[in-house]
C-alpha cells in the first residue's frame, strides 16, 4: 500500500500567556501605533461589552451575545482588511466591525431590537451580523465570487464560531471557495463550547483548521489569545487572498470566558476551574503585559484609557436610551413594494390597536 498524501497543520503563537515572546517577532511588533491601537480597540470593546450586558439585565437590551476574552481575534480581523474588503460577520465581532466604521451605537441598536443597527451609515457594503449559524460564510463565498468574476481587487473574510463549523452551510463554503480558488478567509473562533457542547463533542477532527484540508486549500491554528500572532496569520491569509492564490482556513484556539449570551449559564455546564484557568490566558492581560515590556505602555496610560473608554460607552449609552422608537407599522414596511391586501389590513389593525 501506497500513501496517496500526507497533510500536517501547523500551530503559530509569539507571546506567552505572560506576554513574553516565545519566538521571533514579526516587524510589525514594533510598531508602537500599530500595536498601541490593537489594544485600545480590545480595551474599548471591553468596556462596551461590560456595559451591555448591564444593560440586558436592567431590562434596556434584549439578548445580548458577550466577547469577553475573544477581543484580540476580532481586533486583528478588523485591522488586517482593507476598507474595501467586505466582512461577513457572526455574532460575537464587535472589535473587527468597530474597526470598519460600524459605530458602537448601530450594534446597540441592533442587540436592542432596533434593526436599522443593521443599515451600517459608513459601511453599507459588510453584511449584518449572522445569527443563522453558518450561513455568513456562504455569503462571504458569494461575494468573493463577485470579486473574483469583475477582477476586482477585494477580499471576503468571515467568522465563525467552532460549533458552526459543523453546519452544511459552512462546507458548503468551503467546498466552493477551494473548488473556485476564491479570495476568502474562513476565520474560526474556537472558543472551547458551542453553547454547551464542548469542543471535544462537537466534532472527532483533531483541529478545526483540517476542515479545510477536505476543500483543497490550507487551515492553520494560532493561539486566539495572541494579538501579535492573530494579526499576522490573519493578515497573511488575505494578502494571500488578494494575491489570488486562493482561501485560507484559520482555526484561532480562544476561549468563552462568559455564558454564550444572556440567555444562557454557563455555570451550569463548565466547571469553575476550568474558567479560572482560562482567565491567566486571556488577551488583553497578555497584550497589556507586552507593550509595558518592549515601553509602549505603562500605568498612567492605562488609568487615562479606561477613563477615555468609559466616557465613549456612556456617551453611546445615553444616545442609544434616548433613540426615537419605531411605530409598529414598521413591521410591515420593508418586507413587500407593494403589501399584499391581507397585510394592508393587518398594518390597519395595527395603527388602530385592535391586533
Amino acid at each position: 500500500m501506497t500513501t496517496a498524501a500526507e497533510f500536517q497543520i501547523e500551530y503559530l503563537q509569539y507571546l506567552q500567556a505572560d506576554g513574553k515572546a516565545k519566538s521571533d517577532l514579526p516587524s510589525f511588533a514594533s510598531d508602537e501605533t500599530l500595536m498601541v491601537n490593537l489594544y485600545k480597540t480590545m480595551v474599548q470593546v471591553r468596556a462596551y461589552d461590560t456595559k451591555a450586558i448591564a444593560l440586558q439585565r436592567t431590562g434596556k437590551m434584549g439578548t445580548y451575545a458577550s466577547t469577553l476574552g475573544q477581543e484580540a481575534l476580532s481586533a486583528a480581523t478588523g485591522a488586517a482588511m482593507q476598507k474595501d474588503d467586505v466582512f461577513a460577520p457572526y455574532y460575537r465581532d464587535y472589535a473587527a466591525q468597530i474597526q470598519r466604521s460600524v459605530s458602537m451605537l448601530e450594534i446597540y441598536q441592533y442587540w436592542g431590537g432596533d434593526e436599522r443597527g443593521n443599515c451600517y451609515q459608513n459601511n453599507p457594503h459588510d453584511f449584518p451580523m449572522s445569527v443563522p449559524i453558518g450561513s455568513q460564510c456562504l455569503h462571504a463565498a458569494g461575494a468573493a465570487f463577485a470579486f473574483k468574476y469583475r477582477k476586482q481587487n477585494r477580499v471576503a473574510v468571515t467568522t465563525i464560531g467552532e460549533g458552526g463549523t459543523s453546519e452544511g452551510d459552512f462546507y458548503e463554503a468551503l467546498n466552493v471557495a477551494g473548488a473556485w480558488k476564491l479570495p476568502v478567509v474562513f476565520v474560526v473562533n474556537n472558543n472551547q463550547w458551542a453553547i454547551s457542547v464542548p469542543r471535544g463533542s462537537q466534532t472527532a477532527c483533531e483541529t478545526i483548521a483540517q476542515k479545510a484540508i477536505a476543500a483543497g486549500f490550507e487551515g492553520i491554528q494560532i493561539d486566539g489569545n495572541d494579538i501579535i500572532a492573530c494579526r499576522k496569520i490573519i493578515g497573511d491569509a488575505i494578502d494571500k487572498a488578494r494575491r489570488g492564490d486562493g482561501p485560507t482556513l484559520v482555526e484561532a484556539i480562544t476561549y468563552r470566558l462568559c455564558d454564550h449570551t444572556t440567555a444562557d449559564d454557563a455555570s451550569r455546564y463548565r466547571e469553575d476551574n476550568e474558567v479560572t484557568n482560562a482567565q491567566e490566558l486571556e488577551p488583553i492581560k497578555r497584550t497589556r503585559a507586552y507593550l509595558t515590556d518592549v515601553g509602549f505602555w505603562n500605568d498612567e496610560k492605562e488609568a487615562a484609557l479606561q477613563v477615555e473608554c468609559k466616557k465613549n460607552v456612556d456617551a453611546v449609552v445615553e444616545q442609544y436610551l434616548n433613540i426615537e422608537q419605531q411605530p409598529l407599522e414598521n413591521l410591515f414596511d420593508y418586507h413587500y413594494a407593494e403589501l399584499p391586501a391581507n397585510l394592508v389590513e393587518q398594518r390597519q389593525e395595527v395603527i388602530e390597536g385592535s391586533l
